[in-house]
């Protein structure tokens, strides 16, 4: 096709999304209050654990099989990449902007993870639902783009929530002392009582032995020293059980602290009961079809999951008014997430991609290599809003970097969809 053509093409699901989203700011702002804090947080809620869930289940039920599963095991690889890379690039951005330390989590969140539910399973869709789109049958192109934007979308939410997560946690305030304590501890287990003159035993190995044997003279008998080469043997092998014992105690205390609640967020499990009904015939038969005895359940199911893109959309934008002020006081940290998530992230995904199609990896489907590639084009998660106001780390800066880089991503985002377009086909 044309480059116009396909211009066009990616044009419209963008503008679509952006009259949304301008449409919940508007809703947003003081004058109007329709979407104030508490009806933001009540309708998050429901996206979180309804609205998003529903949808990813009923659009991996339907379409995806056992075939397709494991004609699709590259996303998650894909994905992981996305975060990888990110993180390194993000490190850059880091050292560059002299980044405070209690920002450091949130700028290399930013930089990994990109918007792999909400803008995944609005664009996509559309684009196959525009008249002229380059991917086949318009029925058979939505069903597919929504099971893997839906497999995008659950993947995505187990990589925010276990690398995303732990980014920020890691540099927040409070728990940055905390790890500092536990890394001094683990490297230097013995070094609070090391020197202490009234509990010899603690000292490190091997100085009793050379302090004993400089005292001595060389007369000293055999046995003697036989004796005291033995007591700090032992005392040598009592030490190493002592810190063997420590630090499994902190290897427990480790995993008792991993919350696996957060991994199996609501999308999640929506996602693997999707796979599960969709992959075994028995569940399939029972409830996917008209003809299925429990199809009414899954219409259901359906018709709730279909709220989910407006709403979400609606969100993203009155998410974004917090941001409409001070852009300019971290203009450098914006540039730079910017460029890594609008231009340098893009680049690196083509290459990626087009690699592993000419190795014969992946299978020759043009839509499957689309929102490969657009994984790598997406500005940040939203979700990265919801974690920092957790641990209280950068919550309104986070509000002006998505203002800012949702607002580059109109522009980057439609000349991206046209460029991978054009290159899949």
């Amino acid at each position: 096709m044309e480059f116009w053509k396909l211009f066009f093409v990616a044009l419209m699901p963008v503008l679509k999304v952006l009259l949304i989203t301008a449409l919940g700011t508007i809703l947003a702002i003081n004058r109007f209050d329709i979407l104030g804090e508490t009806a933001r947080k009540n309708l998050n809620t429901m996206v979180y654990f309804v609205f998003s869930p529903t949808l990813v289940y009923s659009s991996l039920a339907e379409t995806i099989t056992l075939r397709s599963v494991v004609m699709l095991w590259f996303m998650p690889i894909n994905i992981l990449l996305t975060f990888v890379i990110g993180s390194v690039l993000g490190l850059l951005v880091v050292k560059l902007t002299r980044v405070p330390h209690h920002l450091q989590g949130l700028v290399l969140g930013c930089c990994a993870a990109g918007n792999l539910g909400n803008l995944p399973i609005i664009i996509v869709p559309a684009v196959c639902k525009q008249s002229g789109n380059p991917f086949g049958d318009v029925n058979v192109c939505y069903k597919n783009a929504l099971a893997y934007a839906s497999l995008s979308m659950a993947l995505g939410s187990i990589y925010i929530w276990s690398y995303a997560y732990n980014l920020v946690r890691l540099y927040a305030p409070k728990i940055c002392n905390e790890a500092k304590i536990a890394e001094n501890s683990m490297v230097n287990p013995m070094s609070i009582t090391k020197t202490d003159p009234e509990n010899p035993s603690t000292c490190s190995r091997g100085l009793p032995f050379l302090s004993v044997v400089g005292d001595k003279s060389q007369s000293q008998d055999h046995v003697k020293n036989f004796e005291i080469q033995c007591t700090n043997c032992d005392d040598g092998k009592k030490e190493e059980a002592e810190r063997g014992e420590m630090i499994m105690k902190q290897l427990k205390t480790l995993v008792k602290k991993i919350n696996l609640k957060i991994l199996f967020t609501p999308s999640t499990i929506g996602a693997i009961v999707g796979l599960i009904i969709g992959v075994v015939p028995q569940f399939r038969k029972l409830l996917i079809g008209d003809k299925a005895p429990l199809h009414v359940v899954e219409d259901s199911i359906v018709m709730v999951g279909y709220a989910c893109i407006p709403v979400m959309t609606l969100l993203v934008g009155a998410n974004l008014i917090k941001g409409l002020n001070g852009v300019g006081k971290q203009l450098p940290l914006i540039v730079g997430i910017t460029v890594i998530r609008c231009i340098v992230l893009p680049g690196i995904g083509v290459g990626i991609v087009k690699g592993v199609v000419r190795l014969g990896f992946i299978h020759n489907d043009p839509l499957y290599q689309f929102i490969l590639l657009l994984q790598f084009a997406l500005p940040p998660a939203v979700s990265l809003s919801t974690i920092t106001q957790l641990f209280g780390a950068g919550e309104g800066e986070c509000s002006v970097i998505m203002f800012a880089t949702y607002s580059c991503a109109a522009v980057s985002v439609t000349l991206w969809c046209t460029f991978y377009m054009w290159l899949v086909l």
